[in-house]
């Protein structure tokens, strides 16, 4: 599928990179973006040869936000009725892990579709940001929600209501990314992850990733009783059989996705 916002390749075995592309507004979020990364997710999603998926920008901006002047005349209605939350449903959605790999800015709507991913990878110049506030608005693709179960709710007070930013270090000491490298490197680190999450047992990874989110969303005891069951269904599966069988004949499984 061609795109005219996105471009999406494939680097290694398993691991789709999908690459925000509008440079000169330093990939704002526009409808179109929003529209397109709803379909690649859809696409992704669908494509058994992908196992893993890495978001990116660019090295100055991961993106700095939604596009203001398409937001600014709209009506609550056309918010509500435009596909405009559909980019970041896709990629909280997905049920294949997604890592962001961020550079320069991540704000507003750019940071929230940073935490709509499962882990973050971020370069040493990345900041991120929900500055909605300075527009007479509050953040509304899960920046509230998300940040707060993340971080708590004073520094998501901080964020949300003055406008705080973090770097990266500050994102990785609060517990919001996962590791921190150089701009030269970042990328290559997140594909990396990719790569090796995309070498396990798919199933594991995709009930994994499922409990996970399960466990922010329910009681202590609605988790665990989700987790054991789906710890009991992966015993229906060829890869349990062969990933036990090759760890007592002490060789490497070969993954069947089944």
């Amino acid at each position: 599928m061609t795109y005219e916002y996105l471009i999406v390749e494939k680097p290694v075995e398993g691991v789709a990179l999908v690459r925000l592309n509008r440079p000169k507004q330093y990939n704002a979020l526009n409808l179109g973006v929003l529209k397109e990364l709803a379909q690649a997710f859809k696409s992704l999603d669908e494509d058994d040869s992908v196992r893993a998926i890495v978001l990116t920008g660019n090295d100055k901006a991961f993106a700095a936000g939604a596009d203001i002047k398409e937001m600014m005349n709209k009506t609550p209605v056309q918010m509500k009725t435009e596909p405009f939350v559909d980019g970041w449903d896709a990629v909280a959605l997905a049920k294949k892990p997604v890592i962001a790999a961020v550079s320069g800015y991540a704000l507003g709507g750019g940071a929230e579709l940073a935490w709509a991913c499962d882990m973050i990878i971020a370069s040493e110049t990345a900041v991120f940001g929900q500055p909605e506030i300075n527009l007479g608005i509050i953040p509304g693709a899960g920046g509230t929600q998300r940040l707060t179960r993340t971080i708590g709710k004073y520094l998501t007070m901080e964020m949300v209501l003055n406008d705080r930013r973090l770097t990266a270090e500050e994102a990785a000491r609060f517990g919001l990314v996962n590791h921190v490298y150089p701009v030269d490197t970042y990328l290559e680190e997140a594909i990396k992850l990719a790569a090796k999450i995309a070498s396990r047992a798919p199933m594991a990874v995709r009930f994994g990733k499922e409990a996970v989110l399960y466990a922010l969303e329910s009681t202590l005891q609605a988790g665990l009783q989700h987790e054991r069951l789906l710890f009991y269904a992966l015993f229906s599966t060829e890869d349990q059989k062969e990933g036990m069988a090759a760890f007592v004949e002490k060789r490497q499984p070969q993954w069947k996705g089944r």
